[in-house]
């Protein structure tokens, strides 16, 4: 019988295919959104990204596979590298769902000021 507990070291490193093509899954997987911040800054080649991350270039590109995918990454030819680059139209679904809490946030914050400044009064009045 296979002791797959045995081998979990290897299945936590490996880059995992995306089950469905939406980006939410695509940064679920926290190595992606480690090279879509480092996107941010502008294209960069997948040995830039793989040494960046401390990772090996396969698992960089597996992972820059999906997020092309899912349409947040584009990829384009340089010479003799393909430089990849972030494409932030794909976060639109994202931001839109975290944008339907922004309500609940701005209501709490509005809340922690007014306790805030009630703190602040109460000092003075002391």
């Amino acid at each position: 019988m296979l002791d797959a507990f045995r081998y979990r070291h290897m299945i936590a490193a490996m880059a995992r295919a995306a089950t469905t093509s939406d980006a939410f899954n695509a940064i679920a997987e926290p190595q992606r959104r480690d090279i879509l911040a480092l996107l941010r800054a502008g294209e960069r080649p997948v040995t830039d990204l793989a040494r960046e991350l401390g990772m090996s270039q396969p698992r960089a590109s597996k992972h820059l596979r999906v997020l092309r995918e899912v349409g947040l990454v584009r990829d384009r030819k340089a010479g003799k590298q393909r430089l990849y680059g972030l494409d932030a139209r794909g976060l639109r679904p994202v931001h839109e769902w975290v944008g339907g809490f922004e309500r609940f946030w701005n209501g709490s914050f509005d809340r922690l000021d007014a306790y805030v400044q009630e703190l602040k009064q109460a000092r003075q009045e002391e």
